[in-house]
């Protein structure tokens, strides 16, 4: 698929992804009513254009096909939004927000969407070959310790940021029950992390990059999915000043650990076929 065939369908799948956001919107959460913001419209447009160009660039180079492509490229943004939701409930415990109709707008969303991707990225001929496996190229032993660092760096980065940022917003978690540490720490380490670990292991998989291209890549896929897009439109949750301030912790935080799980599980030089070695060479000389 061409660049420029690549583009024109992800206008397509942007005007579909809008319009469905609205109609499961007015489904679920009806009764709501919205952030008062004068240009709230404009930012969720910004916001489902840079969600659709990150998933159509991983489309663009996934050698996946059909309903399995468009399950993947629907799955990735409802899995977070999930993720993130689940979080919400134990932080936000004073928040005005349905949280079953929240979980049901995402399901929803993701749904509807899924053959759009199928139909318009999924029906191509010139599918991409020799893409890396970051699973199933490496041991037991490799892929344990791995994933015990990846998920154990993302708890890091998510209380190093969080430590960084909360001077900016403990008034506004003052008026909230914040679950104790123990129960944070144990969220991460056990739930978000092993799922964001996931997820950025299938952006690896999808993406079929070299190592240095593969981690820069991954970081700014899964930064602009998980922290850029549901942080930079106007929020029934967060007053504006919160919302920018979680922005800039959560975008610095998960664009290194999206790095680190695309460096660390990438594909080495040695190991990669010619065409990667080469791709990887012209975009080290543009860095």
């Amino acid at each position: 698929m061409k660049s420029t065939n690549a583009i024109w369908r992800a206008l397509v799948v942007l005007f579909a992804f809008s319009v469905i956001q609205a109609v499961a919107g007015m489904l679920t959460m009806s009764g709501i009513k919205p952030p008062a913001s004068p240009h709230a419209t404009e930012w969720m447009l910004l916001s489902n254009s840079l969600v659709v160009a990150a998933l159509a660039f991983v489309a663009f180079r996934s050698d996946l096909r059909g309903w399995q492509l468009g399950a993947a490229m629907a799955g990735v943004p409802l899995a977070i939004g999930c993720v993130n939701a689940i979080e919400g409930v134990f932080f936000l415990t004073n928040s005005v927000i349905s949280w079953p109709r929240l979980f049901a707008f995402l399901i929803l969303s993701a749904v509807l969407i899924l053959p759009v991707w199928a139909l318009l990225f999924g029906k191509r001929t010139d599918v991409p070959q020799d893409h890396f496996h970051p699973m199933g190229s490496k041991s037991s032993i490799e892929k344990l310790w791995k994933f015990a660092v990846s998920d154990l760096a993302y708890s890091f980065l998510y209380l190093t940021a969080g430590v960084i940022v909360f001077p900016y917003v403990k008034d506004f978690y003052a008026t909230q029950h914040l679950p104790p540490m123990t129960s944070i720490l144990a969220m991460q380490l056990l739930f978000r992390g092993p799922v964001f670990v996931l997820l950025c292991l299938a952006l690896v998989r999808m993406l079929g990059l070299p190592r240095f291209a593969g981690a820069l890549a991954v970081g700014l896929v899964f930064t602009i999915i998980s922290g850029v897009a549901p942080l930079l439109t106007p929020s029934v949750v967060f007053p504006d000043a919160v919302r920018w301030a979680h922005f800039c912790e959560v975008t610095s935080s998960n664009f290194v650990f999206g790095a680190l799980v695309g460096w660390l599980w990438g594909q080495s030089k040695q190991t990669a076929p010619a065409a990667l070695r080469n791709e990887n060479e012209k975009v080290q000389s543009w860095a």
